[in-house]
């Protein structure tokens, strides 16, 4: 069951990029615009799923107590997850401005891993010789991917793209103690809305929409952001820190695929070449952790 949840949360990721990047790619919406019915569709859609849940379980509920157990405002997420979740929302839209499908979400998750590798080996464990190796190696594809355009609008897109990862990995942190992974989902989605108004404020006579934006960005929304984020809770709670960040190494791979079958984007030899670096360091470095556990 693991499998599958972590399998569709993945291919949501995934997704999520190939959606952003064709929005904006094809200027059928602006990044404000984007992330605000990102953010709202998915908290309109959660908010539904909570009530029919709550519904559910009320009308199988037969006492007092059991309805209480099962209430869902004994978890309400945290106000840090609606911060993080709106900061990676808002930098994910905007460096997709300047960077392709497959290099927007290596950045992406690139970043996530590295975030989420140093916070295991910060409180477990000293550096390893391999361990620092491995690091230098994915930060080394990082500025391979870059330095022919360090003076253009690129970096702008890489480092926005690497804020949105390091919000994203304090997500999944977050995520891991979840004891009620959608309506934690529900309630971070929820506290997102008074960050949304002010952005639309903020933006309202910059912002341009049209139908087909508004459909992607809902699509995002609703689906691979709400249902999906609510199944990699789920997924992490059967998961290690350790797995989680591995298996996420899979979604830039997939987003690529999906950027050259629906935005006839091209692979570069160089985004491949930075792909291997920085996925191989990550991997690199998570074997080591295993090494060293095992020892």
């Amino acid at each position: 069951m693991v499998f599958i949840l972590t399998l569709l949360s993945l291919m949501a990721f995934a997704a999520n990029s190939v959606l952003c990047r064709i929005a904006l790619g094809q200027n059928y919406i602006d990044p404000a615009g984007f992330t605000i019915i990102r953010l709202l569709s998915g908290s309109i859609a959660l908010y539904l799923i909570l009530m029919v849940q709550q519904y559910r379980r009320t009308e199988e509920s037969s006492t007092v107590q059991q309805k209480n157990k099962l209430s869902p405002k004994q978890h309400k997420g945290s106000w840090l997850g609606s911060i993080l979740l709106f900061l990676y929302a808002l930098s994910f839209s905007y460096a997709y401005g300047y960077l392709d499908t497959g290099t927007g979400a290596l950045i992406l998750f690139g970043s996530v891993q590295i975030c989420m590798v140093l916070s295991v080996l910060v409180t477990k464990h000293k550096l390893l010789k391999v361990e620092w190796f491995g690091l230098g190696l994915a930060c080394i594809g990082f500025i391979y991917l870059i330095y022919p355009d360090l003076t253009t609008p690129s970096l702008i897109g890489f480092i926005l793209m690497v804020l949105s990862g390091g919000a994203w990995a304090g997500y999944t942190l977050i995520g891991k103690g979840s004891q009620s992974p959608l309506i934690d989902t529900g309630y971070n989605f929820f506290r997102t809305t008074p960050f949304v108004l002010v952005l639309t404020l903020v933006t309202l006579s910059t912002t341009e929409y049209s139908y087909y934006g508004i459909l992607l960005a809902v699509l995002s929304g609703a689906v691979m952001s709400g249902i999906g984020y609510a199944i990699w809770y789920s997924a992490l709670t059967g998961l290690t820190t350790t797995k989680a960040a591995v298996l996420q190494l899979l979604v830039p791979v997939i987003a690529t695929l999906g950027g050259v079958l629906f935005m006839n984007e091209v692979m570069t030899i160089r985004l491949q070449i930075s792909t291997i670096m920085v996925l191989g360091g990550i991997a690199l470095v998570l074997l080591s952790q295993r090494l060293y556990k095992s020892q």
